[in-house]
């Protein structure tokens, strides 16, 4: 039986600077595309901030883009 601080436990998700690297990255392609925020694909934690921060720079070049277009 292994040790109990090697079992994971459900609420403990484990992530990488490269994982958050790559949320941040789809959350900004999702903004930059105008895709809603509600479709944030990770659970509440780490990750879902960095999806969200990527989403807000994202959705910010966005709406430039579109103001410059107009």
């Amino acid at each position: 039986m292994a040790p109990p601080e090697a079992i994971p436990k459900d609420d403990d998700q484990q992530w990488s600077l490269e994982s958050l690297k790559k949320a941040y990255q789809q959350g900004y392609m999702a903004g930059l595309t105008g895709n809603p925020i509600s479709n944030q694909p990770h659970a509440p934690d780490v990750l879902a901030a960095a999806w969200e921060a990527g989403w807000d720079d994202g959705e910010e070049q966005y709406q430039l883009l579109a103001q410059k277009t107009a």
